[in-house]
């Protein structure tokens, strides 16, 4: 019961049953439409759908492409420093190391990884990769560059293993069909897209933390709108 009905008094639900007396009250379209927004971008259940839609169209956790063992595996860089990697570029090594610890012990090994900085990079991912080959260069300042810098290296006839974070893995599957590569894309799965536990609150309520998905979405989709029309203006590369 108290989780039940505890959530009804937060700050953010308050101001919904706020807006739904104010709606009542006055009957005005605009209050309508503010609350019919505001419920809908932090309502949970809603939320779990867009999740469970994003995860269906973006990520891919096949270990392979075309049931082949990856030729080469291309892992994304996240930025840092010359001293140290962030926290996105460790979790990006772990996912890496998984995956290559799933390989036949026989298959060669390659791994490019596109970073600035690349000691610490190497540093990392060298104390349990410890045969085959590995690149590490600076591919650009944004994903549109470190494609059009990848596709002059990459063999589009091998199978190819992206490395990425989960909230980037639409726009690089994107990349993928333009470039025209035989690839997939393995990827971090980060909080922002594991669905929240919900029960029969969740349709009276709404949930801040939604936000930070939404956000992360249309900052994805905006990116790739930009590149296709701005295109070298904005982000130095040009569209196909």
């Amino acid at each position: 019961m108290k989780d039940l009905l505890e959530p009804l008094i937060y700050p953010h639900n308050m101001l919904l049953y706020g807006l739904l007396f104010a709606c009542i009250a006055y009957r005005k379209k605009g209050l309508w439409c503010l609350l019919l927004f505001y419920y809908l971008i932090g309502n949970t259940f809603v939320a779990n759908q867009v999740r469970q839609w994003y995860q269906q169209q973006a990520v891919v956790s096949a270990s392979s492409v075309s049931g082949r063992t990856p030729d080469l595996f291309v892992m994304l860089g996240c930025g840092g420093s010359a001293e140290q990697i962030p926290a996105c570029a460790a979790a990006r090594i772990q996912q890496l190391n998984s995956e290559i610890a799933l390989l036949p012990q026989a298959a060669p090994l390659a791994v490019v990884i596109t970073t600035r900085y690349c000691e610490p990079y190497l540093a990392a991912l060298q104390q349990t990769v410890r045969h085959g080959a590995i690149d590490c260069f600076d591919a650009g300042e944004n994903t549109y560059q470190e494609f059009q810098a990848l596709a002059k290296r990459l063999n589009p006839q091998h199978a190819i293993r992206f490395i990425t974070s989960d909230f980037h893995s639409w726009r690089v599957r994107q990349l993928i069909k333009e470039y025209q590569l035989s690839a997939s894309v393995g990827v971090v799965r980060s909080q922002t897209f594991r669905p929240v536990n919900c029960t029969l609150n969740c349709l009276l309520t709404v949930n801040l933390s939604n936000l930070d998905l939404y956000s992360k979405l249309m900052a994805e989709f905006a990116s790739y709108a930009v590149y296709r029309v701005a295109g070298k203006e904005l982000t130095g590369v040009v569209s196909d």
